[in-house]
Formats: structure tokens, C-alpha cells, sequence
């Protein structure tokens, strides 16, 4: 159900329509009513109890406490108007439903990778994948540019893959690239494996490039030289050596690939400006504005998706497009949530930082491999952000929860661990899954 969601989100242009968000919505419950029975039925279940999940709860329930009225006030000569932190209450009641959505998604997802095979299988997974949709992807910004899967053509935008915004298939990218990456560069496949994942990556790297993303091009190589360095550390200047010609070799082989199929790349958009003749997409316009929202509606912010009325209130600039993102997710989780949301987001960097170091320690070869590829796909992502809101796209954020899934799973060790990825463990750690026996039963 976990590769399920994950698939379906993304091919569903990226669920951004409500119906399909809705579908999203069941699939959950689905999931999670799956979980239930399995649980209930079996002789025992667990729960995660990983505190990397405790930051999306946190969000959430700010979104619900963001409605709650406080008194009334009179509007417009309308009496009664409840008054609520949020200028937007029902945007963000929306908002808050999606992340109660997620978060149940993500305790799903931490309780049931709890073996060493089903880690192996999710990480495929998302390596299989993200190669099958950048080998389409390509294919269809060949024959059909303008139409996703050749039938649906965008009335705004620059359509990639499956999403209208190429920069979303981007961040799909960058994230499903950084398994295999990360595999290869701890040496955590056997040879006969190497070059198959070596050519996934390449693809996929080739791919990113294709789509035109200046952010997902500034996230990729963020992405490899944050495993150069995490993967060299006190290793000599061989071992430095190694990863670096790896990496070029990567992004040599994506830019071959890239400039052979031809066509708009990131590379050729590199010398653009970040500026645009339509104000309203500018985004140094936008970011002065938002930060007047910040001002305005500090401390507790103007409400969880209620950005796009907040900023209508501070543009002086006529833009063809009403603008619904800050282009910049730090700048409006601080502009939706104030000061609760940045602690909140403060936490999670935090709690991150401690899972993907203690992943990149643990001595089993498969699993450091997985985690510090887990680990840099959730940096590339967070570096994207500060250009574009990639994770306020359903399909973004769950493969986000799906790496970050990965990422918790590497750093415990199962009783299945395989001699083939080199078993032998000092560092995991154990029991961030709790199981709860049922009594009665033998």
C-alpha cells in the first residue's frame, strides 16, 4: 500500500486536483484500515515511536488550533463573525485535514518497514521507479511535450513527466535518484549490481536536466556533494578521490544524455534571470512581499494555506497570475504559522540532522547505504524549497515521507540482516518500533 500511494500520487499528476486528492485520502484510509486488521489479527503489532514523526503532528494540530474561535467581531456590517487566527479558516481546515492525511500515512509507514527485506523492497522500489517514470518522461518530452501522458494538455505551465510544473518532477527526481546514489557510493551493491544502479542514476540525473528545473539542477548537485562529503569523512584523500570521480562521472553522464536528446535544459536556463517580464512570478517580488506578511501577522501567522489572501493585502505589483505560493517554504511556513511553525519546523531539522547521522554510522552495508541515500534525497529537497514549494505538492511530500520512512528504517537492525550486505552490526538502533504483545497467546 506504501509503493502503491506513493505511485499513484505521482502519476496522478502529482494530486493536486481535488478529486484525486480525495482518492489520496481513501487510499489512506485503506492503508491504514489494513494496518488495523493486520494488527488486531496478528499475534502481535507495532507501533513507531519515532520522534521524526512528532514535528507533522505538531503542524497539524497548529492548523486546527489556527480555526478555533476566540470571539466574535462585526464585518462588512455582518455581526458575528467568529474571529479565528487564520484569516482564511476553511483553507486552513483543508490544510489541516492533508496533514492528518500524512502523518497517518507516515506512522503507517515507520511501523511496517520493520524487517531488513521489507527496507530492501521499499528502496527497489523507489530505485525501479524513479528510473521506469524518468525512461517515460523522457520518452514523452521527445513525442509529446505538451500533452502528459498524451492526452492532457495544460492551460498554464511547463508540463515534465506527469506534473503540470516541471520543478515538482524535479523533486521526485532528486529524491528517487539518492537511493541508488547513496548505494554506491558506501559500496553497498555487489559488481554485478553496480552498473545497473550506476545507469538508473544516470538516467534519472539526465532526466532532471531535461526538465528544464534550475531548482532541481541547484538540488542535484547539492545532493552529490553532500555524499561526497558524508561518505568521505576521515577516509583519506583516495577514498575523496574515488567519490569525486564518481560524481563526475554522474553528472557527466546526465549531461551527455541530456544534450543528446536536445532540447530546453536546466543547463541552458542556468543563464536566465531569476527575474520575469510578468511581475507576479518574480520571485524577489514575491519574497519582499511575503516577508511584510511575516511582519504583519506575526506571531502566530495569517494561517495555514491562507497565503494567497495574506499576500493579496501587500501587493502593490498587477501580475497576469494570482500568486498562491512564496516560492520559498521557509519563507511561508513562517507566514502561514509564525514563530510556532519555524520552532515546529526547527524541530524537524533537528530531529533529522540526529537520524540521518546515525544512519550514516551503523556498520551494516545495505542499510548505511539506504540511509545516507534516504538522508541526501531529503537534502536536496529542503535545499529545493528555498526556490519553489515543492512540498506543498501531495506526491512531493510523500515520497518525502517515504525517504524519510527509509532513513528511520536504516538506522534499526532486524534479525534478518544478510551477510550479503555485511550483517554484523555495533551501531543500529533497535526498538524505535515498539512491539506490543498480546497476552493469552503463546
Amino acid at each position: 500500500m506504501i509503493c502503491v500511494i506513493c505511485a499513484v500520487t505521482t502519476l496522478a499528476y502529482g494530486t493536486v486536483h481535488q478529486p484525486v486528492i480525495a482518492f489520496f485520502y481513501l487510499l489512506v484510509c485503506l492503508a491504514f484500515l489494513v494496518f488495523a486488521v493486520g494488527s488486531v489479527s496478528g499475534e502481535n503489532f507495532r507501533i513507531s515511536r519515532d520522534w521524526l514523526q512528532v514535528p507533522l503532528g505538531f503542524l497539524a494540530i497548529y492548523a486546527v488550533l489556527q480555526i478555533i474561535p476566540f470571539g466574535t467581531y462585526a464585518d462588512g456590517g455582518i455581526a458575528g463573525v467568529a474571529r479565528t487566527i487564520s484569516i482564511e479558516p476553511f483553507a486552513t481546515k483543508l490544510v489541516a485535514l492533508h496533514l492528518f492525511a500524512l502523518s497517518i500515512f507516515f506512522f503507517i509507514a515507520l511501523s511496517v518497514v520493520d524487517s531488513a527485506g521489507r527496507l530492501r523492497k521499499l528502496a527497489a522500489f523507489v530505485t525501479i521507479f524513479g528510473f521506469l517514470y524518468a525512461f517515460y518522461s523522457i520518452l514523452q518530452s521527445v513525442l509529446s511535450p505538451e500533452r502528459i501522458f498524451g492526452i492532457y494538455k495544460p492551460s498554464a505551465g511547463i508540463p515534465f513527466g506527469s506534473f503540470v510544473n516541471k520543478h515538482d518532477f524535479a523533486a521526485i527526481i532528486e529524491m528517487a535518484v539518492a537511493i541508488p546514489l547513496g548505494l554506491l557510493f558506501c559500496g553497498s551493491l555487489r559488481s554485478d549490481k553496480r552498473l545497473l544502479y550506476g545507469v538508473a542514476a544516470a538516467l534519472m540525473a539526465a532526466a532532471l536536466l531535461l526538465s528544464g528545473s534550475r531548482g532541481g539542477l541547484v538540488a542535484l548537485f547539492a545532493e552529490v556533494i553532500f555524499l561526497v562529503f558524508i561518505t568521505s569523512k576521515s577516509k583519506g584523500f583516495r577514498n575523496i578521490a574515488l567519490k569525486a570521480g564518481l560524481a563526475a562521472a554522474l553528472l557527466i553522464a546526465a549531461v551527455g544524455g541530456a544534450l543528446f536528446v536536445g532540447g530546453d535544459t536546466s543547463l541552458t536556463r542556468v543563464a536566465e534571470t531569476a527575474g520575469s517580464e510578468d511581475i507576479s512570478s518574480n520571485r524577489f517580488q514575491i519574497w519582499t512581499v511575503t516577508l511584510k506578511v511575516i511582519r504583519e501577522y506575526a506571531p502566530f501567522g495569517a494561517g495555514l494555506g491562507a497565503f494567497p489572501q495574506a499576500y493579496t493585502q501587500f501587493d502593490t505589483a498587477g501580475g497576469y497570475e494570482r500568486v498562491e505560493q512564496a516560492h520559498n517554504d521557509y519563507l511561508q511556513i513562517a507566514a502561514d504559522a509564525g514563530i510556532p511553525g519555524l520552532a515546529i519546523g526547527g524541530l524537524f531539522l533537528f530531529l533529522l540532522i540526529r537520524t540521518g547521522m546515525r544512519a550514516s554510522a551503523v556498520s551494516n552495508k545495505f542499510r548505511r547505504g539506504a540511509g545516507v541515500g534516504a538522508f541526501a534525497g531529503c537534502v536536496a529537497v529542503l535545499v529545493h524549497s528555498l526556490f519553489d514549494f515543492v512540498l506543498h505538492i501531495t506526491a512531493v511530500s510523500v515520497m518525502f515521507l517515504t525517504l524519510l520512512t527509509i532513513l528511520v528504517a536504516s538506522g534499526r537492525e532486524y534479525d534478518d540482516d544478510t551477510d550479503e550486505y555485511d550483517s554484523r552490526e555495533s551501531r543500529g538502533k533497535r526498538g524505535s518500533v515498539m512491539p506490543i504483545r498480546r497476552s493469552g497467546r503463546s
